[in-house]
């Protein structure tokens, strides 16, 4: 059975949106290689309607040297979307017909590599909730964001998870991947 897994930058306050207004002064080298690992591994993806859109207007014609420009066009990538429709522009992307949940279920029995849940925070609790992402891996930076949204809300359900790794950075980066209690 496939892995589906997920990655997003956090804060030290638990905000994950919007990283890009916090995080790059402390983004280092241990860290760009950490994410190089993750994507080895990786050949479909899952976004949000809001992660794709604002996706497939930067990445299609980012520099292919970014390694992640190089990643993600090629990638197949499916869509989580009520208001999208056939067919999407950027490359190798399709729409999810039907409940999330059932596709990611199905996708998780067919043959391939990991699948994983970029951006898309509404995704990814939806996932993580739903007993359907393998593992999450915080990146934590050493900074305050302030504001902004944040993965987990008041009024979640107890969800237990288990440290399967955790590492510092150069910079003070802490990267901890945890995994569903009992997986």
């Amino acid at each position: 059975m496939r892995k589906v897994t997920s990655g997003l930058f956090h804060s030290v306050d638990g905000v994950v949106s919007d990283p890009f207004l916090w995080q790059f002064d402390s983004f280092d080298d241990d860290l760009g290689q950490a994410l190089t690992r993750m994507m080895e591994s990786v050949d479909t993806v899952v976004l949000g309607r809001v992660s794709y859109q604002e996706w497939a207007g930067y990445w299609p014609t980012a520099s292919v040297d970014e390694d992640f420009a190089a990643f993600i066009n090629p990638v197949e990538k499916f869509v989580a979307s009520r208001t999208l429709t056939e067919p999407l522009e950027w490359q190798n992307s399709h729409l999810i017909e039907g409940p999330l949940e059932e596709f990611v279920a199905g996708l998780k029995e067919r043959d391939g590599g990991e699948i994983a849940v970029t951006g898309s925070i509404s995704v990814v609790r939806q996932l993580l909730f739903a007993g359907l992402l393998d593992e999450l891996t915080l990146i934590t930076h050493p900074v305050v964001a302030g504001s902004g949204r944040k993965l987990f809300q008041d009024g979640d359900p107890v969800t237990r998870l288990g440290l399967k790794d955790q590492y510092r950075t150069t910079k003070g980066n802490v990267v901890s991947t945890y995994g569903l209690l009992g997986e």
